[in-house]
């Protein structure tokens, strides 16, 4: 997506990546398109969109964004989000 599409899909919805067998949750804001991923820490408000899954499911999903719905039916990734944050990351695998 261009920078312009992706402000106006996304706008400044933030999401994040909870790996808990590591102990690390990153974030970014995926509206600008430039914002840096971080290492989100308990002060952070929650994000928009959250997804939890352990770090060799995490490493599939990059390697095969497609299959995150098999992984969610399979209870292999937890995500919680609005219904319309939900057709947005649709967009963005």
């Amino acid at each position: 997506m261009s920078a312009k599409e992706r402000q106006e899909y996304f706008g400044d919805r933030s999401i994040s990546v909870t790996i808990p067998d590591l102990g690390v949750t990153f974030a970014t804001t995926l509206g600008t398109g430039d914002a840096l991923v971080h290492e989100g820490g308990p002060a952070d408000p929650p994000a928009d969109m959250r997804l939890t899954a352990d770090s060799d499911q995490v490493i599939l999903l990059s390697d095969s964004p497609m299959n995150i719905a098999r992984a969610w039916v399979q209870g292999k990734i937890k995500i919680e989000a609005s219904m319309k944050d939900l057709f947005r990351l649709r967009r963005l695998l």
